[in-house]
């Protein structure tokens, strides 16, 4: 399968590429920073086309001959207005010049944050009630994606029928290390302050209750893969583990690594531990038999950012990890 795919080098996007790739799929990889990991221009069956997802007319003309697109890169915008623009039009755009290509599959990043309230035991149908700007344009998106069914030919008449099927991802929290030597990640700055702190010996304050059901890139791209290689049509998927894991259980795997330190952890005042609220994702496994507990992954990534604070603080040049619109 040709695969068209936006966002290829980002944090979950080149895991998902790597995926792809490992599967025997060839890959149009559009990125605007392909410098960011040089071994993805390098690999075979990948044609890398640098753009920002603003350019329509590049990326459109990119997806011609492919069978599936996903779509993972994120526009941006400080107003309601730059966030339709940057992110939920470049996704309709995008669906629109697919499904006029011939694309068999359509395959979207949103996001958890279209829920907004989260309530235990909550699924892919709980009711989305977002209480921001980037859990709306998601939502939009959404929205458009699912409603994509036909065309008009004039107010109230309905037109030519689409045949792309459309489906949809809601990634939760998803972290990762690099996917390919050399490259990079968007590992999120606490990850780094708890390493930071664990080896300055400086004690942390982290509520018990602070956690999610955290999710690797690697283990998230297997949904992807499964995805876009079925049949499967106006679907959506919620991309979490099945663990919760508090910032105080990273922050003691964290110390468990470093051995001698004397950071030790303490709670807010007044803060006891209660019960999270837990996300269903039978889903993933119902359909694609996919369950992930992410905690040998997490502990990678502290060992990943422990020995990148070791440099740091040693004066060595590290790689940047940060990748923002």
């Amino acid at each position: 399968m040709k695969i068209f795919i936006t966002g290829g080098t980002g944090n979950i996007g080149q895991y998902v590429t790597k995926a792809f790739l490992d599967a025997g799929h060839s890959l149009v990889v559009y990125t605007r920073t392909p410098e960011r990991i040089p071994q993805i221009g390098q690999q075979k069956n990948v044609s890398l086309v640098k753009g920002n997802i603003l350019d329509h007319e590049i990326m459109e003309k990119a997806l011609q001959g492919c069978d599936a697109v996903v779509h993972i890169a994120l526009g941006w915008g400080n107003s309601p207005l730059e966030m339709l623009k940057n992110d939920t039009e470049v996704t309709v755009f995008l669906a629109e010049k697919a499904e006029q290509a011939g694309v068999k599959n359509f395959v979207y990043t949103s996001s958890t944050a279209v829920y907004g309230r989260w309530f235990d035991g909550m699924d892919e149908d709980a009711p989305l009630y977002p209480d921001d700007l980037y859990g709306a344009t998601k939502a939009a998106s959404e929205k458009y994606l699912l409603g994509f069914n036909q065309y008009y030919t004039g107010q109230g008449k309905r037109g030519q029928k689409t045949s792309m099927h459309r489906n949809i991802i809601r990634p939760g929290y998803t972290f990762s290390n690099p996917a390919f030597e050399g490259g990079a990640s968007q590992s999120d700055v606490r990850f780094r302050d708890i390493a930071r702190s664990v080896l300055k010996n400086e004690d942390l304050v982290l509520s018990p209750n602070d956690g999610t059901q955290f999710l690797s890139a690697a283990q998230i791209a297997q949904i992807y893969l499964k995805l876009t290689e079925s049949s499967l049509d106006r679907e959506i998927f919620l991309g979490l583990g099945n663990t919760f894991t508090t910032w105080e259980e990273i922050a003691k795997w964290a110390i468990e690594l470093t051995p001698g330190t004397k950071t030790k952890i303490s709670y807010p005042a007044g803060e006891e531990k209660g019960k999270p609220n837990l996300v269903n994702v039978n889903k993933v496994k119902r359909l694609f038999g996919l369950s992930f507990d992410a905690t040998e992954d997490l502990k990678d990534h502290i060992r990943w950012n422990l020995e990148r604070e070791r440099k740091a603080l040693a004066g060595e040049k590290v790689h940047d990890v940060y990748h923002v619109w």
